[in-house]
């Protein structure tokens, strides 16, 4: 990863942390109605049954966070931003969970996970950190561990406000009006599962439309 990369990752961290008070009001619209949606991806999340130990990527507010613990014998929840990691205790409220704030792109690999996941996170790896961020996940599970995500894809038609669109770059604006860099890659489903095919996982990626795609993986 160049310096810019890099230096656009921090951004983005910067701005969910400062982002992490607004979110929940912010992160969808009455023009936009995202629980049907949310309620077939948890549905999705329960099929999976993610059991034993399961780590939970860039977790924010919680979102699927409650649903992870009501299936996990054991929950780690981890995030960059502190702030969000807050928000999610307070909402989740969940003994079962423990929280850790942690960079899911510094990791430190230890085949201890029986399930990882991650939530609209995906698609903030930017595109020449795939292999990589894949090999970290492969590092997290225990054998026979699996992964689910869940994410935006391509081929929708809301706007971007892009900065660089040849490098997946994209402005943020929060309601104080402070703009913020972070990466957003669309995949298409089955663009995204040939690439992980690719890379030796047994993937299957599904098109939740409009908006969405879910995912899992397995080495």
């Amino acid at each position: 990863m160049d310096a810019d990369d890099r230096s656009v990752l921090d951004e983005q961290v910067a701005y969910y942390r400062a982002r992490a008070a607004e979110y929940d009001r912010t992160s969808s619209s009455v023009d936009e109605p995202f629980d049907p949606l949310f309620d077939r991806l948890r549905e999705a999340i329960r099929a999976f049954a993610p059991r034993g130990r399961v780590l939970e990527l860039a977790a924010g507010t919680g979102q699927w966070t409650g649903v992870l613990a009501d299936l996990a014998d054991e929950l780690t929840a981890t995030d960059a931003s502190p702030e969000m990691l807050e928000i999610n205790a307070a909402k989740v409220r969940d003994p079962r969970v423990t929280y850790r704030v942690a960079d899911a792109f510094t990791l430190e690999p230890d085949a201890s996970w029986d399930a990882v996941f991650f939530g609209f996170f995906l698609s903030h790896v930017p595109r020449d950190r795939f292999e990589a961020f894949w090999g970290t996940i492969e590092g997290l599970l225990a054998p026979g561990g699996r992964a689910f995500f869940v994410d935006e894809a391509a081929g929708h038609d809301r706007e971007e406000e892009w900065a660089d669109a040849e490098r997946d770059v994209v402005w943020r604006t929060l309601t104080d009006g402070s703009r913020h860099r972070a990466i957003k890659v669309l995949w298409a489903p089955d663009a995204l599962e040939a690439r992980l095919r690719a890379l030796g996982w047994v993937a299957s990626v599904h098109a939740e439309p409009p908006f969405f795609y879910r995912g899992s993986a397995r080495r």
